[in-house]
């Protein structure tokens, strides 16, 4: 076994590497650019190697430093993550001209499968079912509009060398595939230093479907169940679970021996995925296949109780893989949802900044429930412009699919960030989607179900009650403190508090009757329901989660001071709430709104990021729908389009600027 692996990675997946080589006795050494001198990756690995400036092609994709910090410590393996340098032959083939074990596929491996161009071509005459396309050179925008009239559309575009969303533009006409094509080139260019793009036809109302094998350097693979990753957006998987609730035994079966036969064929010897694109009929065609660990991988280790960073590098220190197929079983639930910073209300764009808060919830095994975070980022940590915006991958686990979602949902609702915008209010918002409990799924659930964009969901019912009752509660709690600072006594003869109180939720009004108990506060609603909440909590004022029990059933809400009150979070409902006397309540009701600026005349830089190209100049009438501009952050390249028919009157950046969220890009006359 190695006395010292590198982790050629950086973010959770390096420090996900870590936690399993140190519970192997295994010395780790982390490479780091200087975005990431004081990451959490770096904090914990034994050892670590500067490689570079931010940009990861003068950093983590360069090959030759990769080397040189591995001969400088004495690393005798790499584990490449995901990303970067994972599915690179070349990396593959270096390590081995250099004497260091690559913990991965061999190198004819990823060439007939990391390859997702080759991959078909291999897949095909393997006669495995793949999905119509063309899998040859596409020379250019015009010859890619021809294929796709041919192929018939929709089609999807997609990187060769790709992975994670990079470099795939689905298109429904010509116009988006010219446009598609010159997009998905160059993130696939600046993304894997690969421009090539294959065209291919999309199935309309798709599953995501992949399938985890495992094999050995002695000609063993197995498959380890499959994972159902059909909730995307902008085909980034968002939700994944495991197993999938589309699949029976029999499809399971047909479809993990069609991907350990494919596996055999190249001599794979590690962790991998075949991915298919299915049909709602059960039908199931390849799609491509990942020569590396997966970012989902979590689910699938949580049904099978299999370590695959773990059975990655003993297979890579060639040892037999113990495990049979006849050993695999699945066992309960898994859900995994992706933390991002990213802004859901203003068309998900990526923030940045510093983490002034970041209290995930507590990992575990409790009650029947698997509570596990992998995270490369720590409260007072920076997201930075960098790299990919994903912050955390939360996972549940339990014995049935329902269980496993209200986990889900209850460990969102005690995950607390601040200091930069991110999708926690989303995710919420779908674990409490009827479609997705009903497993009614598709690669386009989110565009379907949410075609104007994510707000935010509003209280109302019974949601709207449990909130105005906890606002009820911290507002007791912290009039208690008050009283007891202001050497107020507690006496039977003394009046306490006033017992009625008015509850804004936002504009929502609620009042209600506080009555106070040894252990108990029941709050009732004074909406003719006569309805009436128990609560028992520990909360105590500066806590971010308010966590009791209300009406004996666990609650986690999110508190958040604001002026004269506090920001509530729950389940994906997010308000400002406020609780008054009645006479305050008549009083605040007659104070102004204030107006906010109106920005409608300007094009205003959605996040930090640098402007790739200006499509427009001074005085240049637009048509609603039409492109403004280009602005790269994280990796992606966001076209920036007019919402209205527009005059430009004056564009104040320029190509190359690096500009921060809100600076002005151009205004319009």
């Amino acid at each position: 076994m190695f006395k010292k692996i590198l982790i050629a990675n950086r973010g959770e997946i390096a420090c996900r590497i870590i936690k399993t080589a140190r519970r192997m006795g295994i010395a780790t050494v982390a490479v780091y650019s200087d975005a990431d001198k004081d990451a959490l990756h770096v904090e914990m690995a034994d050892e670590a190697i500067h490689i570079g400036p931010p940009a990861a092609t003068d950093s983590y994709l360069v090959i030759d430093k990769i080397i040189a910090a591995c001969k400088q410590t004495g690393a005798e393996a790499v584990h490449p993550g995901y990303g970067f340098l994972s599915e690179r032959e070349a990396f593959a083939n270096a390590l081995k001209e250099n004497g260091i074990v690559f913990i991965g596929p061999n190198p004819r491996a990823i060439a007939a499968m990391g390859d997702k161009i080759e991959s078909k071509k291999f897949a095909n005459a393997a006669k495995v079912t793949t999905v119509p396309g063309f899998l040859g050179v596409i020379e250019n925008a015009d010859h890619a509009v021809q294929i796709s009239d041919e192929i018939g559309y929709p089609v999807m575009i997609k990187a060769s060398a790709g992975g994670g969303g990079k470099g795939m533009r689905i298109a429904y006409s010509r116009d988006e595939v010219a446009e598609g094509f010159d997009r998905a080139k160059s993130e696939a260019k600046s993304s894997f230093g690969d421009d090539r793009v294959f065209v291919e036809k999309f199935i309309v109302n798709p599953r995501h479907i992949e399938i985890q094998v495992l094999g050995d350097k002695h000609g063993n693979v197995i498959y380890l169940g499959e994972r159902e990753c059909s909730i995307q957006r902008r085909n980034q998987k968002v939700i994944e679970e495991a197993p999938s609730p589309l699949l029976d035994e029999e499809t399971r079966r047909r479809m993990g021996e069609q991907a350990v036969a494919l596996a055999k064929a190249v001599d794979y010897d590690s962790a991998g995925t075949v991915e298919f694109v299915a049909g709602q009929d059960k039908s199931f065609f390849f799609l491509e296949m990942n020569t590396r660990l997966q970012v989902e991988h979590p689910v699938t280790e949580l049904i099978t109780g299999v370590d695959l960073v773990e059975q990655m590098i003993r297979v890579a220190a060639g040892e037999p893989l113990t495990i049979k197929q006849s050993d695999v079983h699945l066992r309960g639930w898994a859900v995994e949802s992706r933390i991002y910073a990213e802004d859901p209300t203003r068309n998900f764009l990526p923030s940045t900044g510093r983490l002034v808060k970041y209290r995930p919830p507590a990992e575990g095994h409790a009650n029947g429930v698997t509570v596990r975070n992998d995270t490369g980022v720590y409260e007072g940590g920076e997201i930075s412009i960098w790299y990919d915006p994903m912050i955390a991958k939360l996972v549940t686990h339990a014995g049935d699919r329902a269980t496993a979602i209200e986990a889900q949902a209850r460990a969102l609702d005690e995950f607390v960030i601040e200091g930069i915008r991110h999708n926690i209010a989303f995710l919420s918002s779908l674990m409490q989607h009827e479609r997705w409990k009903k497993a009614d799924l598709s690669t386009g659930f989110i565009a379907e179900e949410y075609p104007d964009g994510f707000a935010p969901l509003q209280a109302h019912g019974e949601t709207a009650h449990l909130l105005a009752a906890v606002a009820a509660a911290i507002d007791h709690v912290l009039n208690e403190r008050k009283r007891l600072i202001s050497g107020q006594m507690k006496t039977q003869t003394v009046v306490r508090f006033e017992r009625s109180r008015a509850v804004m939720l936002d504009a929502q009004r609620h009042d209600v009757i506080v009555d106070d108990g040894d252990s108990v506060l029941m709050v009732r609603m004074e909406d003719g329901s006569a309805h009436a909440h128990r609560l028992t909590s520990g909360w105590a004022p500066g806590e971010p989660v308010w966590r009791g029990l209300v009406d004996d059933e666990e609650v986690a809400v999110q508190v958040r001071p604001i002026l004269n009150g506090f920001h509530l979070s729950h389940r994906g409902v997010a308000v400002n709430a406020r609780v008054y006397t009645h006479r305050e309540a008549e009083m605040a009701a007659l104070m102004p709104e204030k107006v906010t600026a109106d920005t409608s005349k300007a094009l205003l830089c959605p996040m930090p990021g640098l402007v790739k190209a200006i499509h427009v100049v001074d005085g240049q009438e637009v048509k609603a729908g039409e492109a403004l501009a280009i602005v790269e952050a994280m990796k992606m390249e966001n076209v920036l389009r007019a919402e209205r028919d527009v005059t430009i009157k004056k564009v104040l950046a320029k190509e190359g600027d690096s500009l921060p969220v809100d600076a002005t890009i151009m205004e319009f006359a």
